[in-house]
């Protein structure tokens, strides 16, 4: 292992044991998360104002890091909420990496030591995949505290990759996501480019500046993202930001993209909390009524199926993350998708295992699609299906997803022309292969126009000896459970309304 990363393992080691500390004291991963993010944005903007960057940065001298190093106790406690109130207020980046900051650590001399911690290193030395890392790693701890919720901005890394190597970003390009969460399809995307295109100083700078545009509505995950592309060299202190605080899902902002890669929330209803004229806290769903929507719905899923199409250029090309019931559901289901065959080119589903996600009862697909121009005749061929869920069995810490795990999917995609794929499923000689394609007439042929299409033969219902392990058969069971429980609330909402 070399110096450098002996080093970085040794600073995530560190962080990671502080983490415990403050756990002990109540401090979850999120507020941690939180603090570091402060603290290492100023610490960073310290380092830009000395040899050899020597340059000048927006926050203002009474709140330079040096005013957090000299300081201890009540004094320094004072001092850093006073600071986190007052840097909120400034702009660009800076002001919306502090907007609703709050001081979670209560008790001072665990601060200093966090600080001490951070200022022990110079971390604009340190390379950026080293603090990328650090970061990365935190997010992801953060994601598995199921309790706090977060793990519902977390798409697993794995699988993000794979999506990413799928489309093969091009530089010069414009990549969105308008569900961005922590900013993990941004970064994928970022470190495909720099490994595998050769990038002139226009196209590095583009990269930089001018290639990624996401939304995020919830503060504190749209701050984690800022902060998590900043720390893996994607903008900077003084740069715009490119993550918005709106709702995507509002209006069409006119802008065309070339990529979009996204997994949008789970839940199937947009809703809004208010309090009645009795003080009572009530939920109301959201619908969007836009001019470019096929469909006028409050669910989430099929909103941002018919956003993504809208942002997709005519020559571009998009990954998105659905649950199972945007391939089946009747009704305003069954008009998206038939729309969505006609006016894109939805060439390939990949069909994901369960305990791959941190919420549970989750059963989710990749859908691949290009963006077309205006046709009467439906833009969809054939649909290619890769059946990674049949006896798959998959859990977060056993038998996590792997990114060699979809690397039979990736080969059989045939990014450089999906024109000379090859199914390997033959009803003779393979009836196991998991690749398989249908025409747009046999889809179309379906009941409600479904895409949830399965072939395999589950081989626990018949191979009694062949069970997996009882910890994988009850998650399978739990996540059953959930995901039924979350159809009969969906049918409960809907009487109700």
């Amino acid at each position: 292992m070399s110096k450098e990363n002996t080093n970085a393992s040794s600073i995530v080691s560190k962080v990671w044991a502080f983490c415990q500390t403050l756990r002990d004291d109540g401090v979850g991963y999120g507020d941690y998360l939180e603090q570091l993010t402060y603290l290492l944005f100023l610490k960073m903007a310290d380092e830009y104002t000395k040899p050899p960057h020597n340059r000048t940065m927006p926050i203002p001298s009474e709140f330079a890091w040096e005013t957090l190093t000299s300081k201890s106790g009540t004094e320094l406690e004072s001092h850093y909420n006073i600071m986190l109130r007052e840097l909120a207020k400034e702009k660009g980046i800076l002001g919306q990496i502090f907007v609703k900051s709050q001081n979670k650590i209560q008790d001072p001399a665990k601060l200093y030591k966090l600080i001490a911690l951070i200022n022990a290193e110079n971390w604009i030395l340190m390379g950026v995949k080293d603090k990328g890392d650090i970061y990365e790693g935190i997010l992801e701890k953060n994601a598995e505290d199921t309790k706090s919720g977060a793990g519902q901005y977390f798409t697993p890394r794995p699988l993000i990759k794979a999506m990413v190597e799928c489309l093969r970003p091009e530089p010069m390009k414009t990549i969105a996501d308008p569900a961005c969460g922590t900013g993990g399809f941004f970064l994928a995307a970022y470190d495909w480019i720099v490994a595998n295109r050769d990038l002139d100083k226009d196209a590095a700078k583009f990269l930089k500046y001018e290639t990624f545009f996401g939304n995020e509505i919830v503060a504190s995950t749209r701050r984690l993202a800022l902060m998590n592309l900043f720390l893996h060299n994607i903008g900077d202190i003084d740069s715009d930001n490119f993550i918005s605080p709106n709702d995507s899902l509002i209006t069409d902002s006119g802008t065309r993209y070339d990529y979009i890669l996204a997994n949008p929330p789970f839940g199937k209803k947009s809703s809004m909390t208010f309090t009645n004229e009795a003080g009572e806290q009530e939920k109301e769903d959201l619908t969007y009524n836009r001019q470019d929507f096929w469909v006028t719905t409050s669910n989430k899923q099929l909103n941002f199926v018919q956003h993504i199409r809208t942002m997709l250029k005519t020559t571009g090309q998009a990954a998105v993350v659905l649950p199972d019931n945007v391939l089946f559901e009747g009704g305003v289901g069954e008009t998206v998708r038939k729309k969505l065959l006609d006016t894109t080119n939805l060439h390939t589903i990949l069909r994901l295992p369960t305990g791959i996600f941190y919420a549970n009862g989750v059963k989710a697909n990749v859908l691949f699609f290009d963006g077309k121009p205006s046709s009467k005749d439906p833009w969809t061929k054939e649909v290619w299906v890769y059946d990674y869920r049949t006896n798959i069995h998959h859990t977060l810490k056993k038998n996590p997803l792997k990114l060699e795990d979809l690397r039979d999917f990736i080969n059989l995609y045939q990014s450089e022309n999906i024109n000379k794929r090859t199914e390997t499923y033959n009803s003779e000689s393979n009836p196991e292969g998991r690749w398989r394609k249908f025409t747009y007439d046999e889809i179309i042929a379906r009941d409600k126009t479904s895409l949830d299409i399965t072939w395999l033969k589950d081989k626990s219902l018949a191979d009694l000896d062949n069970l997996p392990d009882p910890d994988v058969l009850a998650l399978d069971i739990v996540e059953n459970i959930e995901a039924g429980l979350a159809s009969f609330r969906a049918i409960i909402s809907s009487l109700k309304s």
